[in-house]
């Protein structure tokens, strides 16, 4: 990967991580709101409980983004964290955060639907 490609992907990544930053410091959508209507109750926890899942997905996101920039930093972006194969330029250009291969991600995916531990799982586990 030239140079050149290596700072497109870190004015991406940043961008994104700009972004996320922003969003994640609105909580406001998980405020506990009080009513004396039951249904208004039932309502407010369901948009609490869709905004915590919000605030989940995007603050993995983040995390994703912050580990490929360093990634970057450390000379290893664009390799898969599995196998070592080097993530091809299309995944990088729709996902630029993607730290596996599309084969070692589908693996990844698959046990994630089992209910197994995966590869991104061992990758936490192991920070």
């Amino acid at each position: 990967m030239t140079k050149a490609d290596l700072n497109r992907y870190r004015k991406i990544l940043e961008a994104r991580q700009a972004e996320l930053a922003k969003v994640l410091r609105n909580r406001e959508g998980i405020a506990i709101e009080k009513s004396p209507d039951a249904l208004d109750e039932v309502q407010h926890a369901a948009e609490r409980e869709l905004a915590i899942r919000n605030l989940d997905r995007e603050s993995h996101l983040l995390r994703n983004v912050k580990a490929a920039l360093q990634r970057i930093e450390d000379g290893t972006y664009g390799v898969c964290l599995h196998c070592e194969e080097e993530i091809s330029p299309k995944r990088l250009e729709a996902v630029p955060w993607a730290p596996f291969c599309i084969r070692c991600q589908e693996i990844a995916d698959r046990q994630a639907a089992q209910g197994e531990e995966t590869l991104e799982d061992l990758l936490v586990n192991a920070a």
